[in-house]
């Protein structure tokens, strides 16, 4: 098996998009070498606790509606052609995600961290609930079959936050400033929303590499 480590965030959406162009490569290619494992980075680790108004973010981050409007159709088409029905107009808040990450993480230790992360992206892109609200991710974390009670007692504490923020800055440290950011075997770069095309291309390399290596090794 060959790791591939993805950088995300839970309210990006080109990270949802990014993640569906892979699964429909490794739906095609059923034979693919990967074994998963998500990673923490914050589009706005300075966002305040409590998150903001969506509006009032995107208006401020893109200056103005109309440049806000414009700025998110590439993400409506492109969703559209990963397979995927975004429901942007139903998101009323903009969350900080330290605590989604957190979950993240433990449902890791459960063997239960794809499920998580696709929970909240469902959550926030298609449902329009706010990832940022403890109550709203420990009902995620139960969704996904990790126990409930202990996740809000993980909740009550500062359990695992430092963690969470020293792997974001260590991230940002090795050069990743957007996500999706996916890693090949600890080696090899892939940003980007990448298409299943691009995605099976190297599936089929990796897998053609890997061959020749055992063919050498017999």
């Amino acid at each position: 098996m060959i790791k591939l480590d993805i950088l995300s965030d839970p309210i990006c959406p080109w990270c949802y998009i990014g993640w569906s162009n892979l699964a429909r490569a490794m739906e095609a290619r059923p034979n693919h070498p990967f074994t998963i494992e998500w990673h923490p980075f914050q589009l706005n680790p300075g966002m305040a606790a409590e998150g903001m108004d969506r509006r009032a973010y995107l208006e401020g981050k893109f200056g103005g509606k109309e440049n806000a409007v414009r700025a998110y159709a590439p993400v409506s088409e492109k969703a559209e052609e990963a397979g995927l029905k975004l429901n942007l107009e139903g998101i009323t808040r903009t969350p900080n995600t330290l605590n989604a990450h957190r979950l993240i993480h433990w449902a890791g230790i459960e063997g239960r961290q794809t499920p998580a992360v696709l929970a909240l992206f469902r959550a926030y892109f298609v449902d329009g609930r706010d990832i940022g609200d403890i109550p709203t991710l420990i009902d995620i974390a139960q969704s996904v079959g990790l126990d409930r009670d202990m996740i809000a007692k993980l909740y009550d504490g500062d359990a695992d936050m430092q963690s969470i923020r020293d792997r974001d800055t260590h991230a940002r440290s090795r050069g990743v400033q957007a996500v999706p950011t996916f890693i090949v075997a600890s080696q090899h770069a892939v940003p980007g929303a990448q298409p299943p095309a691009q995605w099976e291309a190297i599936i089929d390399d990796l897998n053609a590499q890997l061959a020749k290596v055992q063919a050498q090794e017999a």
